[in-house]
């Protein structure tokens, strides 16, 4: 009984402790719930406020917000560049406006929705339906006739696109391929216009400002309604584009370089540089030349224009035209350097001897400050109507020939830096004879001559007995010569600080360095002193003449002097006067060339090559060429290359002249007649240079 009694007791105390528990457990949830409802309550009487504000209160704050985010800027065309113009402010290049209707995505724009636009357009533009291709005809039936399209496919098709065997591309082109005449015979030529138009309006990339229709073939109405529709036409815009203008003609034409046109944009070749600076794939930029060279300066800044959310365009940022280059170049004695190489080219044609005879190159220049004052290239081609004559200017950079005894100053100096040769130096002129090869002689016998007379008559002679010196040879008539090779070296290294050899860093984005010839043989060495070995191109040559001229500094050439602000003509960038390196000799060594280079023009090979008023110094050259005159791969003709180079007053200068004139004339059937086509320009050049600056 006690047993009973006392298990009776603990279970009450159990049950009681249970029912305690429970009613705490559910107190805890009551409390919980009660918070979680409050919360909630609280939240959507924060929820209830902010929808109030934003509706009720702020509601015209919010609905411009909205408007702004769904504004969308877009630049347009590229802006005009900058002018051109010669030393003296003369305009070369210029801007011609052009009109132009352009479209523009608009972002989330429908497929239908640019039909729609396409056919609208369609009433307003005239467009040539010739111009549209039965692939785009194709396309346009495609996005208007979808379902007719898709069943052109079959269902063994649609399960390899889904299977990943042929791609998007190959159903649309398989679509294509079905679409018959039958389905296209209904569409007249609104249509047609319609589907040249979209075609135009989805050529290119997705965000490119797409050309509808450009320059002369916008009438004034079509202009006028497209500007006062843009409501109407999502996307659709009127701008002035621009095409570079030449007041002058093909004056220079050549080296101002082109630019892209709106439909090329940038080049492919050069898009990864472009997009890295932050150009568009359709912006227009120079392709070649100055306008290549100087793109930074003769960009412009580009309109900004906003989208609403209506589609409407609406200038927001006025862009300007690019900055203007100021060149060196003196557009009225370019222009009158091209008229005498024009007309000279014409009459060496009717002289004997001048089969081969096709071009001749002019370059002037300041000798002290690397500026060029004029440079031109001719070129003359017999066509079925006679002769034409091309320009040929770039060859000034790129186009080496031996140019012969013009190099003979430079040669003296390495006589004189090595000891090869002293100042006064007498020397018999009589011809050199190596064993196993023909006699190496001057153009005559001169005589016993020094160092002067070597110069003012071209002796070769002369030159060919410093060569041997320099290479540490001896020399006895018909007998084996060697000479240390390191000689080349000695001679490439002076050579070089005068310009020849290397490129002359004018500011163009082409220019070769010529033919460095590899063998080492002494009768090479005998030729490189004379200039027939190494070749030069013309603007190397007049490098060289420049750096005479001033004492012994290697300038750089320049064609830009200066750019100006197109806002306010204020100068931001002037090119100052650089001194690549300065020759390693004494002064008094150059000036002995100096001394033979004027007696060349007073009474020796170059009198009567410049106009006498000027007080000239310089030096003429002839080289021998081989030319393949039948295109077979073998040398089949000599030729003889003539040059000149001068500068004035030979006290003071301050102008230089480069006329090369290659393959001049050339020797058969005992005709030795030789054209004096090179003198004519050297002189009728100079002569026209004296009556613009006396």
């Amino acid at each position: 009984m006690k047993m009973h009694t006392l298990k009776s007791k603990k279970s009450k105390k159990s049950i009681y402790r249970s029912n305690t528990t429970k009613r705490n457990l559910e107190a805890i949830i009551l409390r919980r719930y009660n918070i979680l409802i409050g919360l909630v309550i609280l939240l959507n009487l924060i929820l209830l406020i902010g929808l109030y504000s934003v509706q009720i209160v702020n509601h015209t704050k919010y609905l411009e917000k909205k408007q702004d985010l769904s504004v969308q800027l877009v630049e347009g065309a590229t802006a005009p560049r900058g002018r051109i113009y010669d030393r003296n402010g003369k305009l070369i290049v210029d801007n011609e406006p052009v009109k132009m209707i352009t479209y523009k995505k608009i972002s989330g724009v429908k497929v239908n929705e640019e039909v729609e636009l396409a056919y609208k357009l369609a009433d307003i533009l005239d467009v040539n339906i010739n111009k549209l291709t039965s692939d785009d005809l194709k396309n346009f039936w495609i996005i208007n006739n979808s379902d007719e399209a898709n069943n052109l496919i079959t269902d063994a098709e649609w399960s390899s696109l889904k299977a990943r065997e042929i791609t998007n591309t190959d159903i649309n082109n398989l679509k294509k391929e079905r679409v018959s005449e039958e389905n296209l015979k209904y569409y007249d030529e609104t249509s047609k216009k319609a589907a040249l138009i979209y075609a135009l309006m989805n050529t290119g990339y997705y965000y490119d400002t797409k050309v509808l229709k450009r320059g002369n073939d916008i009438t004034d109405f079509e202009y006028a309604y497209i500007s006062e529709n843009l409501s109407n036409l999502k996307g659709v815009n009127t701008e002035l584009d621009w095409d570079r203008n030449y007041p002058n003609g093909d004056v220079f034409r050549s080296i101002l370089g082109n630019v892209s046109t709106s439909s090329s944009g940038i080049p492919y070749e050069l898009k990864d540089y472009y997009l890295a600076k932050g150009y568009n794939l359709n912006d227009r930029v120079g392709l070649s030349y100055l306008e290549y060279q100087y793109e930074d300066f003769l960009r412009g800044k580009k309109n900004v224009y906003e989208i609403s959310n209506g589609g409407v365009l609406s200038l927001l940022e006025e862009g300007e035209r690019g900055n203007d280059l100021y060149l060196t170049i003196d557009i009225e004695l370019q222009k009158s350097v091209e008229e005498i190489l024009e007309e000279q080219l014409l009459i060496t044609k009717n002289e004997p001897n001048t089969e081969f005879y096709n071009r001749s190159f002019v370059v002037i220049t300041d000798p002290n400050t690397g500026e060029i004052l004029a440079m031109a290239g001719k070129q003359i081609v017999w066509t079925s109507d006679g002769y034409k004559i091309y320009d040929y200017t770039p060859g000034i950079l790129t186009s080496p020939v031996a140019v012969g005894s013009v190099v003979k100053g430079a040669s003296h100096i390495v006589g004189y830096n090595t000891g090869a040769l002293q100042i006064g130096e007498v020397r018999d002129d009589s011809c050199i004879k190596i064993a196993a090869t023909k006699e190496k002689c001057s153009w005559t016998y001169l005589g016993t001559i020094n160092d002067i007379t070597a110069l003012k008559q071209s002796s070769n002679t002369y030159q060919f007995r410093t060569a041997i010196n320099v290479g540490k040879g001896y020399y006895q008539y018909d007998s084996p010569l060697k000479i240390d090779p390191e000689a080349f070296d000695v001679y490439r290294k002076t050579f070089n600080q005068f310009g020849l050899g290397v490129k002359t860093e004018i500011d163009l984005p082409v220019e070769s360095l010529g033919y460095i010839g590899d063998s080492t043989q002494a009768g090479l060495l005998l030729d490189f002193s004379i200039g027939q070995y190494d070749t030069y191109t013309p603007i190397q040559l007049s490098q060289y003449i420049s750096t005479i001229a001033n004492g012994g500094n290697r300038m750089k050439f320049n064609l830009l002097k200066e750019v100006h602000s197109s806002v306010d003509n204020e100068i931001i960038y002037k090119v100052e006067p650089t001194i690549l390196n300065k020759v390693e000799t004494e002064e008094q060594f150059l000036n002995r060339v100096k001394l033979g280079f004027r007696e060349v023009i007073t009474g020796g090979t170059g009198y009567g090559y410049i106009e006498g008023s000027l007080n000239a110094a310089g030096k003429t050259g002839t080289s021998q060429s081989f030319i393949d005159t039948d295109s077979d791969g073998k040398i089949d003709k000599e030729t003889l290359t003539n040059t000149f180079v001068a500068y004035a007053p030979y006290d003071n200068p301050i102008v230089t002249f480069t006329v090369i004139s290659p393959d001049y004339t050339h020797y058969y059937n005992g005709n030795s007649y030789a054209s004096a086509v090179n003198k004519r320009i050297s002189y009728e050049v100079s002569k026209k240079f004296f009556e613009i600056y006396q």
